[in-house]
């Protein structure tokens, strides 16, 4: 064989596969892809620290605000850079549970919106002498539930636990389970959640409420509005009973 026969075979030869699937069918081809490294481009929005200045003045809510339903919101205490996102909410009401008097330029921010105040103060259920008046919270939760004063704030210093009881107690009107109830509740107090707060949701009695509330002003929800005839009726009902058993008493 001359020298280009030679160089033919040979190439030939270097042409062939060099690994063979078992089967016969066909090569084991091992690919290898090589792509050119893509730039780092800086990503404004998250490599950039957020600066706070940069939000406009009616996009900062109060400390732990959140929509408890249609037109009752909760948070802590609004503050001065508060009042633009309040302003948005055009809240007719709200309702504090502090005890101290209410700081002098909130008064001002309310006189000048047409804001009505309602301060029901409660000490807060703190062990082992301090606990939250019954009596109160009823009287607040009447407040809640009169549409006339819709769209209404609730707040405390922080927004977790006297909040946390009151709105805890409205769901309770509004028919949830206890274990929404304090899934809710936790959700807002931690990492400080109170088990005398959780303890006195669940034993708050809302018949009292349901006595006193002005049903010809309920709220538009359906767990209440579906059930304010039945409720009404039997609470008159109820009254009658007790005032007939107290005459009977009487008369003894």
């Amino acid at each position: 064989m001359n020298t280009l026969e030679e160089n033919v075979t040979r190439g030939a030869d270097q042409l062939q596969p060099q690994h063979h699937d078992e089967s016969g069918l066909s090569p084991l081809v091992s690919v290898s892809i090589m792509t050119p490294p893509i730039p780092s481009v800086p990503n404004k929005v998250f490599d950039e620290p957020i600066n706070p200045g940069e939000f406009p003045d009616d996009m900062h809510p109060p400390e732990n605000f959140a929509m408890v339903c249609p037109y009752i919101y909760r948070s802590g205490m609004p503050k001065k850079r508060n009042y633009p996102f309040l302003k948005k909410l055009k809240l007719k009401s709200i309702l504090t549970l502090i005890l101290e008097e209410y700081p002098q330029q909130n008064q001002t921010f309310l006189s000048h919106n047409g804001i009505r105040l309602f301060q029901f103060g409660v000490a807060g259920n703190k062990e082992p002498f301090a606990d939250i008046p019954e009596d109160v919270m009823c009287e607040a939760l009447v407040t809640l539930m009169d549409r006339r004063n819709h769209p209404i704030l609730i707040h405390c210093n922080k927004g977790k636990h006297r909040t946390g009881c009151l709105v805890g107690c409205l769901r309770k009107l509004q028919e949830w389970s206890n274990t929404s109830i304090f899934d809710e509740y936790r959700r807002y107090s931690a990492p400080k959640s109170r088990s005398m707060d959780q303890q006195f949701i669940e034993l708050f009695d809302v018949r009292p409420v349901l006595h006193k509330i002005d049903y010809c002003h309920l709220p538009l929800w359906p767990t209440i509005s579906d059930i304010a005839p039945f409720v009404k009726r039997h609470c008159i009902e109820q009254s009658r009973n007790n005032n007939g058993e107290d005459e009977a008493d009487t008369s003894r």
